[in-house]
């Protein structure tokens, strides 16, 4: 009689247990206990990573140029959230422009928390500064471009300090419209803040 083999136990089978999807309602009352950001993405929460050196000093430079024309009340510096519509999927229905402009009734809008929703007017102006690489490039020449003119919001200035150009858009018949891409010396022209004299170089190389 053949002598009986010992058969060692199969390790259990284990199940990937998804994560309930959140409703964007759900999101902004969602609190982890960390100061990460996050943007809803077709239910899931995607971590933004943290901002890059050159990204942050051309965004709080420009943030404290305006706010000397406008008073800081009305300039956010990274912490403003925008509820945008989700134009394809994959699209995150909220963003948070390195720049933003409130109006004066946003102040007591988001005295709670520093989110435009859907059914508050839209910010007068927002601005990407450009991180490097194809993805980031992608998000805020294209997506976020056509995500802020479908909020309506008036002017989207993208600050691009790898190809060290500056370009104004103005929102004109539901499109944004190039009013300017603005290179070395040349006096950045803005429809909706005609006061401002500032020069690309200025903005893109802060520290010169």
């Amino acid at each position: 009689m053949l002598p009986l083999k010992k058969v060692s136990p199969q390790p259990a089978m284990t199940q990937a247990i998804a994560k309930p999807k959140l409703t964007f309602e759900e999101y902004l009352s969602y609190d982890d206990g960390t100061d990460n950001r996050y943007e809803w993405v077709e239910g899931e929460l995607v971590a933004l990573p943290p901002k890059s050196g050159t990204n942050d000093r051309i965004a709080f430079w420009l943030s404290v140029q305006l706010a000397m024309l406008l008073g800081f009340a009305r300039v956010a510096h990274h912490s403003c959230e925008v509820q945008v519509p989700v134009l394809k999927p994959g699209y995150a229905a909220n963003r948070y422009p390195d720049l933003a402009v409130l109006k004066p009734e946003h102040i007591e809008l988001t005295r709670k928390r520093l989110t435009i929703t859907l059914d508050m007017p839209p910010p007068d102006l927002v601005v990407e500064v450009v991180s490097p690489g194809k993805l980031n490039r992608e998000r805020d020449y294209t997506a976020k471009r056509e995500q802020y003119a479908a909020r309506g919001i008036p002017e989207y200035w993208i600050a691009d300090p790898d190809d060290q150009v500056f370009i104004v858009l103005q929102l004109q018949a539901g499109v944004y419209v190039e009013v300017g891409r603005f290179q070395g010396k040349e006096r950045i022209v803005s429809p909706g803040f005609p006061e401002l004299e500032l020069t690309a170089e200025q903005v893109l190389n802060p520290s010169v």
